[in-house]
């Protein structure tokens, strides 16, 4: 297996069937950087432009439709001092007369102090100015291109993954993307150094990163939309609107999960899904929702399999 490493020149606004950057092979390790949803770099240089550029795309060698392409998020490394968020609540996450009391919207600075491992505001009104928060990286956009030739805009997001701006996709996470186009193409972006469940500014705190990942390719895995995986949990990625439309389709794909490679029929999983599963709503800002479906891997321990 081959270690890259991969310095960008190029980035893209949209996942599609974009000429590959890279190519690697099946169980290789690539270690590259992105910028962050404006498009400035670790020094503060614009090097693109939002929404949301990212890195890539990655061919990988032995990816085929029909396959799925498994991406395990190896570390996240902030690799710039600030960052910045939008100072209110995004006005589709409130009732409308609390619209009108907020100020304009305006990009606001952070601190981020990777020895701590804590981030604050740059000016915090008097109230937090001893407030801080804990450093939880995480990529907000990243997937493989969309299938029919479609190149879809980094602002939104659907089975193919895209802007998801999932907490849950941090450190030690697997994931799994359908495979659409020969290679695969893989692309990533949008980190953030930390962010609440529904990305309810409508950002996290934005940020440029170094990012390991080990890509591996899964032969003959139909899936439909993304899936992941950490030490405790499995779980599947919705990606509509409205809400509950994304909440069906991440329901529906930890069903067939369960059916799929844990032997469980509709009966079984249903009794399972109905006492074990757990939603997060991991965005609800972007033209996409996105609702995460949680197991815990406790619940998956007794499950015959013969």
């Amino acid at each position: 297996m081959t270690v890259h490493t991969f310095a960008p020149t190029r980035f893209y606004n949209s996942l599609g069937s974009h000429e590959p950057a890279l190519t690697i092979g099946d169980g290789d390790t690539v270690v590259t950087e992105t910028i962050d949803a404006r498009g400035f770099d670790r020094v503060g240089r614009k090097r693109g432009d939002g929404p949301n550029p990212m890195t890539g795309p990655f061919h990988v060698s032995g990816a085929a439709p029909g396959d799925a392409l498994r991406i395990r998020i190896e570390r996240i490394a902030i690799t710039r001092p600030t960052g910045w968020t939008f100072q209110v609540l995004s006005p589709n996450v409130v009732n409308p007369g609390a619209v009108v009391r907020f100020p304009v919207r305006k990009v606001t600075d952070w601190v981020i102090d990777t020895a701590t491992k804590k981030a604050h505001l740059a000016t915090p009104p008097a109230t937090l100015r001893d407030w801080s928060v804990a450093l939880e990286p995480m990529i907000g956009c990243f997937g493989v291109a969309p299938a029919l030739g479609q190149a879809i805009s980094t602002a939104t997001s659907g089975p193919y993954g895209g802007n998801m701006d999932y907490r849950g996709f941090g450190e030690g996470v697997d994931v799994m993307f359908p495979v659409s186009v020969a290679g695969g193409l893989f692309f990533l972006g949008d980190v953030h150094a930390a962010q609440s469940d529904g990305e309810i500014v409508g950002t996290g705190i934005e940020t440029a990163a170094e990012i390991q990942f080990t890509v591996q390719v899964v032969k003959a895995k139909a899936i439909g939309w993304p899936r992941g995986a950490n030490k405790n949990e499995i779980f599947t990625i919705g990606n509509a609107r409205p809400l509950d439309q994304a909440l069906q389709h991440a329901t529906t794909e930890m069903l067939d999960w369960l059916m799929q490679d844990y032997g469980l029929d509709e009966v079984a999983a249903s009794h399972v899904m109905g006492q074990a599963v757990r939603y997060d709503i991991a965005n609800v800002f972007n033209p996409a929702y996105s609702v995460a479906c949680r197991i815990g891997r406790k619940w998956l321990t007794d499950l015959r399999r013969d």
